[in-house]
Parts: structure tokens; sequence; C-alpha cells
């Protein structure tokens, strides 16, 4: 009974903390919609509550009027970056890719927090449907965004953990440049990049590996 006590707070404090630092990458992914997409501020205008309920349609199509790499390597990016944030409050996850089974038990639960994510981030009170009235015209919105996020999230992850484990941290036992060290981990690791930045933290940072060891 103590145990169950004790660990009802410790739960609550985990789910408050992937929510808190999820709406941060919702404020970090708006931000920057705001500020590049010229097509995102000309419909901040409007009467908002009209307009967003009548962007939530579901998709008539598979593709929507984003470019290529905004759909096939953007979104599982940032689908990616939403399950590492899950990850960083799940007790026991592994940091490094490995074939048991709890390394796929904790990825399949980021990949379905991601799912969440998505959906909200495309239908959801902080959504584009909400910020930007995608959907509003019917080409704007598509399957793709939701069914390539939380797979291709998880394909992503799944690959960053592995170039991490066999990759990066290879070279980083082989040298102690820091210049180095951030930028294989920068370049390799798109989503945990993204969800470092979000959660406050360097965007190369490493649980227990600086960028000053060996």
């Amino acid at each position: 009974m103590l145990v169950c006590a004790a660990a009802a707070p410790a739960a609550a404090q985990e789910r408050l903390g992937v929510v808190t630092d999820s709406l941060k990458l919702l404020a970090l992914e708006h931000g920057s919609r705001i500020a590049f997409q010229a097509k995102t501020r000309r419909e901040l205008g409007g009467p908002f509550w009209d307009d967003y309920g009548k962007s939530i349609r579901l998709p008539g199509q598979w593709e929507d009027s984003d470019a290529w790499w905004v759909n096939y390597i953007g979104h599982p990016i940032h689908g990616a970056a939403a399950g590492y944030l899950w990850l960083d409050y799940e007790p026991g996850a592994p940091a490094d890719f490995g074939l048991n089974r709890t390394y796929w038990m904790t990825r399949a639960r980021a990949t379905a927090w991601s799912a969440a994510y998505s959906l909200q981030f495309e239908f959801g009170p902080l959504s584009e449907a909400s910020i930007g009235n995608v959907g509003l015209r019917p080409e704007t919105t598509g399957w793709v965004d939701h069914v390539v996020t939380p797979v291709g999230a998880f394909g992503l992850i799944v690959a960053e953990d592995a170039l991490d484990r066999w990759f990066v941290q290879w070279v980083e036992r082989r040298t102690t440049n820091r210049f180095y060290r951030a930028a294989l981990r920068l370049a390799l690791n798109p989503g945990r990049t993204l969800s470092n930045t979000a959660s406050g933290r360097l965007p190369w940072h490493r649980e227990g590996r600086p960028l000053t060891s060996r």
C-alpha cells in the first residue's frame, strides 16, 4: 500500500513533465510556422472558432499541399521528437538500442504518444487547424500526415538509437574533439536534437555522456 501511494505522485509528475515539454515543442513548432510561413500568417485573422470548426475535416485524399520533404522527412522528425520526450519521462526506458522486450515496448509506447501528439497537432485546440486554419481548404489536408508521422517516428527513433549506439559512440571513443562530437549528434539524431531543444537542454545533450568525456 505504501509503495502504491508513493508511486502515484511520481507517475503524476512524469505525466505532467511529458505534457509540459510537449507543449514547449508545440510552441516551438507553431512559432516557426508563424515566423517562416506567410500562408500561416495570412490565416491568423478572421473569426477564430468559426474558421477552426470549418478546418477540422477528414481528409479526402492521401497527399496534402505540403512539399514531399515536409511530409516524409519533417513529420517523422517532429513525431520522433515527441516520442523522445515520452522516453525522457518513462522510468527504466533504455537509452541505447537493444533487441530486448523492454526496448521495443518503450519505443512502442513512445510511438503511441507520438500518434496522440500528431492528432493534437492536426486537429486539437493548439493545432494547424486552429493556428493557420489548415484544412479550411480541402486540398490542404491529407491522410499522409496521420499515417507517416507516427510510423515514421517509430522508424526514425529506432534508426537514431541504432546509429547512436553503433556509430556515434564508436566515433566518440576515438576523439575528444567537442565540435566533431556535437556535429555528429546533431546530424544523425534530428529527432533527439529537436526534443532536447524543446525541453530546454542543449541540442546535443546525452544523459551521462558530456562532450568532453572519452
